[in-house]
Order: structure tokens, then C-alpha cells, then sequence
């Protein structure tokens, strides 16, 4: 029997949980820039029933998601995209941010979008991070949506020069994450498909717990602990939004995004976050 292929980038915790909610009777190509991270969430999926294939991914690379995206054509049409891939503001430093997360998502957006199968829908993973930035003004936001993927980094605003701190870098890459979904909606819908970003908060993952452990530790605890829920979030708690997006369910949800974050944005501007002024 022929199977919905589904396309899995970063072999993560949020990544997994998604998967393994919604990927249940599908092929699923999971890609990684480390194999062998792609490798051990397969063995756990593959003998929990699932059908993984994992493959070496770098998402900042045009030719690598070209790549991966072959692979699961020969399984059959893609028909969801879950992009779960990224680096954190203590992993890597500025340009790293900007090509992996910034420039390599909306890479991705646009290449599945050329293939997706009808009825189709994809997710992809911000952060809270692009909620609690500065604003921008109507035409930057404008320049992070429509801007040709390969001009993208040669924008004013993403120049090193005008990057603070890797934070920063973060918050600019996951602000355009939003505005490139938005935009990429319009043409996902061309075939017959959906789109929607989640912005996660605060969730147990290896990659958080880089962060507590990291020269941002401080701040996060105190943002989790101060947060309406009083808790970081866990990985299977954004496979429940995504469960929606990507479902029948949420058939009417296209180009959104979805803040879980325990309340902690809300906080930041009205509760007890609220930066000193």
C-alpha cells in the first residue's frame, strides 16, 4: 500500500513528538545535519512501528535540502513537512544563526512549496524569541517575507553590523520565520496545501537545556518560573498544536502562527517579566 511521505528536518525532541503524533501509517525521511542523531530517532521510531528513513541534512545548504527532498520523492509525493531544524542563540554565533535558521527555513519553505502534494500541510518551529523583539516597521517585516531566499542575508537589517548579540540574530531569524510562512502560505495554497508556524516557549529539550546551562541560564529559569504556567513546556505539548495544523481539524488554519509558551510573552509585557525600564 502506498504511503503519505512525510518530510522531517532536525532530529530533535519537538521534531520527534510531532512525528511520532502525526506520522503514524506515513514514510517518513527524517534528515539531520548530525547523522547519527537522524540515526538514533529512526532505531527509536522504527521499533516503536513508525517507517524512518534518516539522511544527512544541512539546512543552511540550497543543495542539501534540494537533496533531501529527492530522496522522499522516491517514496511518493510529499505531502507534510515538519521543520523542527535550528540552532540556538548558545550554539553558534551570529552568521550561523542567520544561515541556518533565517535563510535555510525559508529555503525550505520555498522548495517544498514547489512540490508539496495537494492537500498537503507543513509546520514549521520558531520561537517565542520573535515575539518579544523590538517591532519592526510594516516594510521591514515586508522585506523578511518577499525577499528572494538568496538576497535575503544581504538585507540592511541582517547585516553583521547591525546584529547585536547572537540573541538577536535569533530573534531576527525566528521574526522571519513567521513573516516567510505568511508569505509562503499564499503559494502553498497554488497546490492545494497549508502552512502554519509554532512559536514554542520554553520546552525540555537538549537544545534548552544547552541554554540553562549556558551564559543565559539565569534569564531562562527566571522566565519559565515567572511565566502564568510556572513550568518550561514538554515536546509533546507542541505535537498537540501540530496535531491540529497539520489535521483535517484545522483545514481553515493556513499562514498562522501558534505562541505556546506557558504565558511568558504575555508576562513580558504585562506581568512580572517586564523588563526594567
Amino acid at each position: 500500500m502506498k504511503k503519505d511521505v512525510m518530510l522531517v528536518t532536525g532530529a530533535g525532541q519537538i521534531s520527534m513528538a510531532i512525528a511520532r503524533r502525526t506520522g503514524f501509517g506515513k514514510k517518513i525521511i527524517l534528515g539531520d545535519k548530525k547523522p547519527e542523531n537522524a540515526i538514533a530517532i529512526a532505531k527509536i521510531m522504527n521499533e516503536a512501528g513508525y517507517d524512518v528513513t534518516p539522511i544527512e541534512m544541512d539546512l543552511s545548504s540550497r543543495a542539501s535540502i534540494l537533496n533531501i527532498i529527492e530522496e522522499a520523492q522516491k517514496y511518493g509525493e510529499i505531502k507534510y513537512l515538519v521543520n523542527g531544524a535550528g540552532v540556538s542563540p548558545s550554539q553558534a554565533p551570529v552568521e550561523a544563526i542567520l544561515k541556518v535558521d533565517l535563510y535555510g527555513t525559508a529555503v525550505l519553505l520555498e522548495e517544498v512549496g514547489k512540490v508539496i502534494a495537494e492537500g498537503g500541510a507543513g509546520v514549521t518551529i520558531s520561537s517565542q524569541s520573535g515575539w518579544r523583539m523590538p517591532q519592526l516597521s510594516a516594510e521591514e517585516d515586508r522585506l523578511l517575507a518577499t525577499t528572494p531566499t538568496e538576497e535575503l542575508l544581504a538585507l540592511d537589517i541582517l547585516k553583521p553590523e547591525n546584529i547585536r548579540d547572537t540573541l538577536h540574530a535569533y530573534q531576527m531569524a525566528k521574526r522571519c520565520n513567521e513573516k516567510r510562512v505568511m508569505y509562503e502560505c499564499v503559494k502553498w495554497a497554488e497546490r492545494g496545501a497549508r502552512l502554519n508556524d509554532i512559536a514554542p516557549g520554553i520546552i525540555v529539550t537538549p537544545l534548552a537545556i544547552d541554554e540553562f546551562n549556558g551564559p543565559r541560564g539565569d534569564f531562562y529559569k527566571n522566565m519559565f518560573a515567572k511565566c502564568p504556567a510556572g513550568r518550561p513546556g514538554c515536546a509533546d505539548e507542541v505535537a498537540n498544536v501540530a496535531d491540529l495544523l497539520m489535521s483535517d481539524a484545522g483545514a481553515f488554519i493556513t499562514g498562522s502562527t501558534f505562541l505556546i509558551d506557558g504565558g511568558a510573552t504575555a508576562s513580558y509585557f504585562y506581568g512580572p517579566l517586564q523588563p526594567e525600564q
